[in-house]
């Protein structure tokens, strides 16, 4: 009971991180990025809870789908002024 308690709590700092990562970072992928891991450890949260079903569906849907469909959406959104004016 008190590895499944340490657990939770370590789960629950790094889902808290990715969270403020996403929130604090000023790139958008990188932002996209940190999001998939927050939606991955909520999948964790699941598991713990012994809903596992619950937790394949997070990680088919929100991480498999919606997670890469809004990657591809900055990908294919950026111009090529940013790059050169980061350069420069």
């Amino acid at each position: 009971m008190v590895y499944a308690t340490i657990a939770f709590g370590l789960f629950a700092a790094v889902t808290l991180a990715f969270a403020l990562g996403v929130v604090l970072a000023r790139d958008v992928f990188h932002a996209a990025l940190l999001l998939g891991g927050a939606l991955t450890s909520v999948a964790v949260h699941y598991v713990m809870l012994r809903a596992e079903f619950i937790a394949a569906m997070q990680i088919l849907v929100y991480v498999g789908g919606v997670l890469i469909l809004v990657t591809f959406a900055v990908m294919l959104t950026r111009s090529d002024t940013e790059t050169e004016v980061s350069s420069a």
